[in-house]
């Protein structure tokens, strides 16, 4: 008889009451969209079968963070070969940097790098000076281009991201198109040197050439180590602050919500994905705390998987910003304001696609929290 086919792996979960870190085997069942776990310290089933709508086969790789039941688990390893061959073997990981001509163009990037099968599981605005462009292409060196191009990518914010996918290095330069914007235009008018870019230095982005340049870029960027990749972009000033939910991340909301914020006129100053620990969305959202009956509920949204916080920057920001996003409860946004963030990408009051500074008075204290506080 045939077995039904499971898929493990080995799961940490912070236990904040006890201030451990418990390990689990995970098991998924894709035929039924079932979880068990299984607690290996103690020897027992933790969670027997259950169906779980709310993990997808793509969300099960490792180094990602999956929800279930309220407990966000890291998922670090594959539990056996089978797994591993599976749904390991084609997975990469690779360094996309947004340079700085096409950064205003980050909604539409974003939606092709999704639109291709892959997924951004991290992101940071930052603005290289010139000693770190020179180190991030120390191997163009001694080109004729090369002072050109360190002189580019130092003049303006760039967007770094971290891409997963299968065959990612190859996938993402496929859609950046080729080195010269020119010849993409001709050649592959709908990739994204092909719509961005204006020649072979101002190309709109850059992609790492293999598994080996992904590695290093990537660690330049967001490094697994100690020490601090280059700063964010955060201003303080004269700025309100924005979070892409992670249910609006999950469904693929985020480079029409990044759009939709550029081309009302705003500026997106500063950008950056978290993760965030129970700990931190209690202490962001504690304002909520005895004043909306949904405060745990946002809790649980706001660390149930990757989000994107962004400084936004215009003058009386927290206002005009707020009114754009339209009012907490997508069904009242919809019918009152149905042009407004809320309207077009909210489900529900807790999962309302974006969170933004109510009060006017918090919205350098929101921007700190993140990009001073957490970002570190």
């Amino acid at each position: 008889m045939q077995t039904d086919e499971r898929f493990a792996f080995l799961a940490e979960w912070y236990d904040p009451s006890a201030a451990l870190l418990r390990r689990y085997q995970l098991l998924y069942y894709p035929k039924d969209g079932s979880v068990e776990m299984f607690d290996m310290k103690n020897q027992r089933t933790f969670l027997r079968r259950t169906k779980f709508d709310e993990i997808h086969p793509e969300d099960l790789f490792v180094g990602n963070r999956v929800n279930v039941f309220s407990r966000q688990l890291n998922l670090i390893g594959y539990g056996d070969q089978y797994t591993a061959n599976k749904l390991g073997s084609k997975k990469e990981r690779t360094l996309a940097m947004i340079k700085p001509d096409a950064v205003t163009k980050v909604g539409d990037i974003i939606q092709m790098i999704y639109d291709a099968n892959l997924i951004v599981t991290k992101a940071k605005m930052t603005k290289l000076t010139w000693k770190q462009a020179v180190d991030f292409y120390t191997e163009h060196q001694s080109k004729s281009f090369f002072n050109n191009l360190v002189q580019f990518v130092s003049s303006g914010p760039v967007i770094a991201m971290e891409l997963m996918g299968d065959e990612a290095v190859y996938t993402w330069r496929k859609v950046l198109g080729p080195t010269d914007s020119g010849v993409a235009q001709k050649d592959a008018a709908n990739s994204l040197r092909g719509q961005f870019g204006t020649d072979g230095t101002k190309n709109a982005g850059h992609g790492s050439d293999s598994l080996a340049s992904a590695a290093r870029e990537l660690e330049f960027f967001f490094p697994s180590t100690t020490g601090h990749g280059p700063s964010n972009t955060a201003m303080y000033s004269d700025c309100t602050c924005s979070i892409i939910k992670p249910h609006a991340i999950s469904e693929v909301l985020t480079g029409k919500i990044l759009k939709s914020i550029i081309e009302n006129g705003f500026e997106i100053s500063a950008l950056q994905m978290f993760n965030m620990d129970r700990v931190n969305a209690e202490e962001f959202l504690e304002v909520y705390k005895g004043v909306v009956a949904e405060y745990t509920n946002m809790v649980d949204e706001l660390c149930s998987g990757p989000c994107m916080a962004l400084e936004i920057h215009a003058t009386d920001s927290p206002r005009t910003f707020r009114e754009f996003c339209g009012p907490a409860d997508p069904e009242i946004a919809r019918h009152l304001r149905p042009t407004t963030l809320r309207a077009l990408y909210g489900k529900n009051k807790v999962q309302n696609a974006v969170h933004c500074t109510d009060l006017p008075e918090d919205g350098i204290l929101e921007v700190q929290y993140f990009f001073k506080i957490l970002d570190v």
